[in-house]
């Protein structure tokens, strides 16, 4: 558990409720995967290769490069904002998500209204950890973001998002899960390229 994050909860839990695991994103990880900073160089370099070997001249490339560098900088502060304004909290009860860089909300998520969970790692150790709600249980696509799990819209899926120790937060998620729910949780489908499975407990989940 991260001791150095006070204001993670909405409150004080009630009398009984333990808090079993505290994090945020990694950030390095949440700019790469959530805001593309890789893609966004390899296009502004590239674009600005193709304007200095048409113009003959290297420096056709300057205003290409200003562009991309830029670009970045927004990008970069984006993914620094939502990293520091971001907690993830894991209790014997319920998960709770304090997401918003200028609009801050608290996402309760009961244990027991979470009817699947999956797991992605990436080579660097985080990993995003979707979980999957039980009918009825909604939550608007666009107020989740980056924290939801990409392209479902239709029924949107809470995503913890690029946490350190990928490995280390799905087996306490499973565990949590198991035992609210008294049976292993039912698992999402496997994807390519994604980490392998929990048994019995957390799939690998696909972007």
């Amino acid at each position: 558990m991260t001791e150095n994050l006070p204001h993670g909860l909405p409150g004080p839990l009630p009398k009984g409720e333990r808090l079993l695991w505290q994090d945020r994103p990694a950030y390095v990880s949440l700019a790469r995967r959530a805001f593309h900073v890789d893609l966004v160089a390899l296009y502004f370099g590239g674009f600005a290769a193709f304007q200095a070997v048409s113009a003959g001249r290297v420096a056709a490339a300057w205003p290409v490069l200003l562009a991309g560098a830029l670009a970045l900088a927004i990008l970069l502060a984006l993914a620094w904002g939502a990293c520091r304004t971001t907690v993830y909290s894991l209790t014997d009860r319920r998960l709770m998500l304090r997401i918003g860089i200028a609009l801050q909300m608290d996402i309760n998520l009961p244990l027991r209204e979470i009817e699947g969970a999956g797991f992605h790692r990436f080579a660097d150790g985080s990993g995003d950890l979707p979980l999957r709600l039980k009918p009825g249980v909604r939550l608007a696509y666009l107020h989740l973001w980056p924290h939801a799990r990409p392209w479902r819209l239709t029924r949107p899926e809470p995503m913890l998002r690029c946490v350190p120790d990928a490995d280390g937060v799905a087996k306490r998620i499973a565990a949590a899960l198991a035992e609210a729910n008294g049976q292993p949780v039912q698992a999402l489908p496997p994807a390519p390229a994604a980490s392998p499975a929990l048994p019995g407990r957390l799939a690998a989940a696909g972007h």
